[in-house]
């Protein structure tokens, strides 16, 4: 099992990103990505404060702009919240570790929100999983870097004693958002779908089918041309 990249979506605090870092060290995590539209955001001298025998980290993490660019390269997108999000199932932090371990993706991303508000509806929207750490109603969220030991804790002991041997290449993010676009076209252009109805809905439901079937690359692209060929007829 391939460990995740973890994406900070928004973060407030320089002390959490020094946390965070040293908790990825403690479990062998090395990929992140903040996204921020502040270009100075890691330059916060408080960052180094918290990053015990982590400060080479400190020199990897990567900011973009959005988080479809954080996750234009990973198959499988996972979304941390509390929130109870109709038609979605949340997965425990152990119950996620087991899963991808059954994947086996070779890039894949496990994306947080910010310490005030955490993933928003659009966040959620682009995510291909949820996930929760299950905690007392009186207080149901932890510390960004909190949460982080929970998740590294749970896919370190599901990673201990395995071989990761990369599957077939599965289709990034980049390429399901093609398969998606190309698949409303399609169905608008057969009728399908009503510009003046909400039937749009059934392009999310029908999206969530592929994301679970976990299609390769040369499938996403097979997808995607197929739709484009019904949306010009």
């Amino acid at each position: 099992m391939s460990p995740p990249r973890l994406v900070l979506l928004r973060p407030r605090n320089a002390d959490n990103l020094g946390a965070v870092a040293r908790a990825m060290k403690n479990f062998g995590l090395s990929d992140w990505v903040v996204v921020s539209p502040n270009p100075k955001l890691l330059e916060v001298p408080g960052m180094n404060r918290l990053a015990v025998k982590a400060g080479d980290l400190l020199e990897t993490v990567r900011r973009v702009d959005t988080l479809a660019e954080a996750v234009s390269d990973c198959s499988w997108v996972v979304g941390t919240t509390m929130r109870l999000i109709e038609g979605r199932r949340r997965l425990t932090p152990r119950e996620l570790a087991e899963a991808a371990q059954q994947r086996s993706d070779e890039t894949w991303a496990l994306v947080f929100g910010d310490e005030r508000n955490g993933l928003v509806t659009g966040d959620v929207e682009q995510c291909h999983a949820l996930s929760f750490i299950p905690s007392s109603e009186e207080q149901p969220s932890l510390n960004l870097a909190q949460a982080v030991v929970v998740y590294g804790y749970e896919l370190a002991m599901a990673r201990r004693g395995t071989v990761y041997v990369p599957a077939q290449a599965l289709a990034d993010d980049a390429a399901l958002r093609q398969v998606r676009t190309s698949m409303e076209l399609g169905l608008a252009a057969a009728g399908f779908l009503r510009a003046e109805s909400d039937d749009r809905h059934a392009v999310d439901d029908l999206m969530v089918a592929l994301t679970r079937a976990r299609l390769t690359k040369k499938e996403a692209g097979l997808w995607t041309a197929a739709w484009r060929v019904v949306s010009k007829r």
